[in-house]
């Protein structure tokens, strides 16, 4: 991003800001705050909405976005995915904020659904808008959901919903919103392709994405959070599926993180269809989802 100014709108006042944080001091601040959190359902979140107007792309690092998750390289449109990434800075503002009731650290991407409903040229300039859309119950803890839309001229051309999970001891009857323990369904798809994933794959796609959370980037770092080694991202997972899969000018992609990808180690991504899967030589499903056309809007467009 070159230098983008934003501003803060929404029915909370907001934190002028002159261009996208730096992700690396808003994990400090989200880690430091965490012991102060108290997670529900029903407990108060942020009503602000983060923009950042007259974004453009930077095109050195969208092309090593490209490279580490498969992409074509030079194409006239964003990646589908992309987005996400401009937008992630703001979500993690929002997340690490003191008025946010999650705790950031263990904090876990359960599920992402996007609509693109046009081609985003790579050198067009866009209004980025982040905002929390509520926080739901789940079996296993509260989930919040954030929501990011890109506009170009006004309109939306492309927006997301991603929702985080954090574990916590609940009382009563929970709605579980998707199950996550990566067993493989009945009919699992066809594999087209194996992948071998690198060591470093987590630290060449932070480098891309900016997005450098601890687990991702070193083993020792990764067991301070439970886990064995390094975990790849689960945009990453995503992102490399749908870049084999393909998707039309105007598509819906709905997808699920069901269980991490240690690193190194050998994935199968198998598919049919408009679905995908990302499954271990176990046949353990890691991620699952589907490209659709876009919902009509209100008019049947």
């Amino acid at each position: 991003m070159t230098d983008p100014s934003a501003r803060s709108t929404g029915t909370a006042p907001g934190l002028l800001l002159t261009r996208a944080p730096a992700l690396t001091p808003l994990l400090a601040r989200g880690a430091l705050r965490a012991p102060f959190r108290r997670p529900a359902p029903d407990a108060s979140f942020p009503r602000t909405r983060l923009v950042l107007p007259d974004l453009r792309v930077d095109l050195v690092r969208l092309a090593a976005y490209e490279r580490v998750c498969g992409f074509a390289t030079g194409e006239d449109a964003l990646p589908v995915t992309y987005p996400h990434v401009l937008g992630f800075p703001l979500a993690m503002r929002l997340m690490s904020g003191r008025d946010f009731p999650l705790p950031l650290p263990g904090l876990v991407h359960t599920s992402i659904e996007i609509t693109r409903h046009t081609d985003l040229p790579v050198t067009g300039t866009y209004e980025l808008g982040v905002y929390v859309a509520g926080l739901a119950p789940h079996r296993r803890g509260t989930e919040a959901a954030l929501v990011t839309e890109a506009r170009a001229d006004g309109a939306v051309v492309w927006e997301s919903r991603s929702t985080y999970l954090a574990r916590h001891r609940t009382t009563g009857s929970t709605t579980a919103s998707r199950p996550s323990d990566g067993r493989p369904g009945p009919d699992p798809l066809p594999v087209v392709a194996e992948w071998r994933l690198a060591a470093d794959l987590g630290r060449r796609y932070g480098a891309a994405s900016g997005d450098r959370n601890p687990i991702h980037l070193h083993p020792l770092t990764a067991r301070l959070f439970g886990f064995p080694r390094t975990v790849a991202h689960g945009m990453w997972t995503v992102a490399r599926c749908l870049a084999a899969h393909g998707t039309p000018r105007s598509a819906r992609v709905r997808a699920e993180f069901r269980a991490p990808v240690l690193l190194p180690g050998t994935v199968r991504y198998a598919a049919a269809g408009g679905r995908f899967e990302l499954r271990g030589t176990d046949g353990r499903v890691h991620v699952r989802g589907r490209v659709d056309p876009p919902a009509p809007g209100p008019d049947g467009s």
